[in-house]
């Protein structure tokens, strides 16, 4: 039986090639999903261990927490205890260090480094272990810095030249004294260090005579864990943290880690759906070479044979193929990792060099993959064959399926088809993370149904494409009833082109709902013309409000500021608003009450309202960050939104209780409106910030629509892997179709039919098919997009579905497209069969 097997896998090794295709595809993408994070993964955490060389200990203030009506405070380390540990036994050297944003422009006034990636700090004495300096000296004073070697290479910097910085609003021009080398993971990234001297960086950051951090250097034979115990002893407990170099070497890289496995499991989605319309080839393939193969099967049951035999040997051919393109996927993985990694420095995405990394488990997880699902996706064909009587298979009784197992599959995809309908409806009622499971389940039981049920759906679809395909003639009806001649194999073949396009039409259906639900809102909450914000989304200084308010063609402006504070003994937030001119810049619908904020009136959303059991004239008392309270009053209940919501108050009031006022954006009304013009005027009073943003309610919504189009082409492409596999699935039931039929075609020419009929006889089987595929899966994609827009809708009011007619009637045509190109070779391949050969054929 083994010499068996492999004599069948070399005799039927080219109708096996689309199935070897389509698995090596799936563990391809597998394989070179977990080489690709794992050598990024590798390559951060080498560089991030890098930047821990100099720090055997690093101290850190603890926070108090908040307890009972009081606000928890942030302690601070200072230079008395920078001194203390100096001196402890075993440190070597101490190093303060100082953090926060800092944007760098380009000589073009454009922001480098992304703005979360732009980051500031302090340089250490004359000479920094952490920075060495490449050229130039270290900076003193506020008229000097220092930047990192990439970032000066980038924009073209030097010793001497002047730079556009700003750290919290207002821009700085300081000369640049030196450029440091570094192996921060931030700069590695793409992003960009600026370095002050320590006094000028505290000042700066809002931190004066205080420090983030304080590393210590073990002096000789001193372990680090013997410096940590000494410097635990040596401050006050409870207010003091400590960790190691290694400890805090270990957390970065598993905070690396735990950022690439979100990418990883994306990335990993996607192959899985690859490999699962590929099971799809696998089993239509091994059930038409059984089918063809039936009297052989019967012969070798008759001379001897056990069903358990005949089992193994379908089994064994699954395993030489799955074997085959599970090694050959892995390769083609390696190459696809490489390229990933090649095409992220394309698109200007940093990585710090390293090697690349094939780990034992990638390679394990390739040859599992590839051969475990060949062999279940070749299970069923096999029992079913051995399951034949040698009689009933040697004069093809078993050809038709019986009434019984007909009725059996239908009922049992209803009963799938059915459950998932019901519990994707039940999900819809769910409100916000509770229902994405349940709708998860839903959606799989769903398809499962759908595909269990194809058969049954492909007769009357099919059908009703007969008045098109009467057009064609003969060759249009002989295309109609083969492709419902074998409805199981019609089924497996659109079923894989029907997953994809389902995935596909529901995420645009989804895209294409939020974007409006967006753009609504932002028309709807916003009166403002223009948003200012920080560029990596971090505060505003509030002198940007002060000098937007200056200009003259300013209006009203609004600052939005958070600020902590204790309610009822819980945390929460108020944000603080021109109370005078909010009602301006802002269009919230009033539930309740009147839109009244300023003195110790606030104005608070529904949901806040209806949390603590308020309405208007209900009063409570807020605990703010300096210890202090305040009686306040709610004046109205407005419907909130995800732009603007929460407890709102005058700015004025909430500004003396802050430690540091700070503003996540204002509201900006003025004269000319949203122009082009007003918004140049706004940049320029701000000293042409590159760390500033001013953003028209057109600008905001261009920007979501950018991040959904990105989103949108990065899972098209991802999901053209399963399209591609759904083709060769094609491709390949077309080709074993015309080989069975190679008697039947030979017949048609006899008669008449000449090779251009054949050919359009294939082409048109196969465009039937692959429609019918796109209309199951734009059909699923619309009910899925729909769901999934009703668990959204419950916390985003403008939800509204809208269906992208002009995309899913594209969809549509890709279908069509892929069906007449799977079939060029087919066809091309049935017309030039010899007809008195085929005549004589079996």
């Amino acid at each position: 039986m083994f010499r068996t097997a492999l004599r069948n896998v070399f005799a039927h090794k080219a109708r096996l090639l689309m199935t070897v295709l389509a698995v090596m595809l799936g563990v391809a993408f597998v394989s070179g999903t977990l080489v690709f994070t794992s050598t990024i993964s590798d390559a951060y955490q080498n560089s991030s261990a890098q930047g821990f060389d100099d720090v055997d200990v690093a101290v850190h203030a603890e926070s108090q927490k908040d307890q009972g009506n009081k606000l928890g405070t942030a302690r601070e380390l200072t230079q008395t205890q920078l001194d203390a540990i100096a001196e402890v036994p075993g440190a070597a050297s101490t190093i303060g260090v100082v953090k926060g944003f800092t944007a760098l422009a380009d000589k073009n006034g454009k922001l480098i480094g992304g703005g979360f990636q732009s980051e500031g700090g302090n340089y250490w004495g004359t000479k920094d272990a952490r920075y060495p300096l490449t050229s130039g000296t270290a900076p003193h004073g506020a008229g000097e810095v220092a930047i990192d070697a990439k970032t000066a290479k980038r924009a073209g910097y030097q010793v001497g030249d002047t730079v556009r910085l700003s750290v919290d609003g207002p821009v700085l021009t300081p000369r640049i004294s030196g450029i440091f080398t570094t192996d921060d993971g931030n700069v590695t990234a793409g992003g960009s260090l600026a370095l002050f001297d320590t006094a000028t960086a505290q000042k700066l950051f809002g931190k004066p005579g205080t420090f983030d951090e304080i590393d210590v250097k073990a002096a000789a034979g001193t372990s680090q864990a013997a410096l940590k115990s000494a410097v635990d002893k040596a401050l006050p407990a409870g207010t003091i943290g400590t960790e190691t170099g290694k400890e805090l070497a270990d957390q970065q890289a598993d905070a690396i880690a735990r950022s690439m496995e979100g990418l990883k499991q994306a990335l990993l989605v996607f192959a899985g759906i690859a490999l699962f319309v590929g099971t799809f080839i696998i089993a239509n393939t091994f059930t038409m070479l059984v089918a063809q193969r039936t009297k052989e099967l019967a012969l070798l049951r008759a001379v001897g044979a056990s069903r358990r035999q005949v089992t193994r040997s379908v089994l064994l051919e699954a395993f030489v193929v799955g074997t085959v393109a599970a090694v050959t996927g892995l390769l083609a993985g390696i190459g696809i990792g490489a390229g990933l990694r090649a095409l992220m420095g394309a698109f200007g995405q940093s990585v710090p060099d390293g090697p690349l990394v094939v780990a034992p488990s990638t390679i394990a997880a390739a040859l599992a993959v590839g051969i475990l699902i060949t062999m279940l996706a070749a299970w069923l064909p096999g029992r079913r064959a051995a399951k034949i009587p040698p009689v009933a298979a040697m004069s093809s009784l078993h050809a038709q399926a019986t009434t019984k197992s007909l009725v059996l599959r239908n009922t049992l995809g209803a009963l799938f088809s059915g459950a998932g309908i019901a519990v994707v409806l039940a999900a819809t009622t769910m409100k916000g993370t509770d229902g994405q499971a349940p709708m998860g389940l839903g959606a799989v039981l769903l398809i499962i149904g759908v595909f269990i049920l194809t058969p049954l759906l492909s007769r009357p679809l099919i059908a009703a494409a007969a008045p098109l395909m009467r057009i064609f003639g003969v060759a249009g009806k002989l295309a109609r009833q083969n492709s419902v001649r074998n409805p199981r194999r019609t089924a497996a073949t659109a079923s894989a082109l029907m997953i994809g396009l389902t995935l596909i039409t529901g995420m645009t259906v989804m895209a294409g709902s939020l974007q409006q639900a967006i753009d609504k809102m932002a028309s709807s909450a916003i009166r403002a013309d223009f948003v200012v914000t920080m560029a990596n989304g971090h505060p505003l200084s509030a002198d940007v409000e002060k000098k937007l308010a200056a200009s003259a063609d300013v209006t009203a402006t609004s600052p939005m500021r958070n600020a902590p504070v204790r309610i009822d003994g819980a945390t929460d937030y108020l944000t603080g608003v021109n109370g005078a001119e909010i009602g301006k810049l802002t269009d919230l619908t009033l539930d309740e009450g009147t839109f009244t904020v300023g003195g110790g009136q606030v104005v608070v959303d529904k949901n806040t309202a209806k949390e603590h059991g308020w309405k208007p004239g209900s009063s409570f008392t807020a605990y703010f960050e300096d210890q202090k309270s305040e009686r306040l009053t709610v004046s109205g209940v407005y419907e909130g939104n995800e732009l603007i919501r929460g407890t709102l108050m005058d700015a004025a009031r909430l500004a003396p209780h802050q430690s540091t006022v700070t503003d996540m954006q204002v509201l900006v009304k003025t004269s000319d409106g949203a122009s082009s013009t007003a918004k140049d005027t706004l940049e320029k009073a701000l000293g042409s910030n590159p760390a500033i943003r001013v953003q028209s309610k057109q600008d905001l919504s261009d920007e979501v629509s950018k991040i959904f189009t990105l989103m949108l082409n990065m899972l098209y492409g991802l999901l053209a892997m399963a399209v591609i596999v759904a083709v060769l699935g094609v491709i390949n039931t077309l080709a074993m179709s015309v080989f069975e039929r190679s008697q039947e075609i030979g017949m048609l020419r006899a008669i008449g039919l000449d090779r251009k009929g054949i050919k359009r006889m294939v082409r048109l089987e196969s465009l039937v098919i692959s429609l019918f595929g796109g209309v199951l899966g734009i059909g699923l994609g619309v009910f899925f997009g729909w769901a999934a827009g009703q668990l959204i809708g419950a916390s985003m009011p403008t939800y509204a579905l809208v269906l992208p007619w002009g995309r899913m009637a594209v969809f549509l045509l890709l279908a069509a497209l892929v069906g007449v190109l799977a079939a060029l070779w087919p066809a091309r391949r049935a017309a030039r069969l010899n007809m008195l050969t085929a005549i004589k054929s079996e």
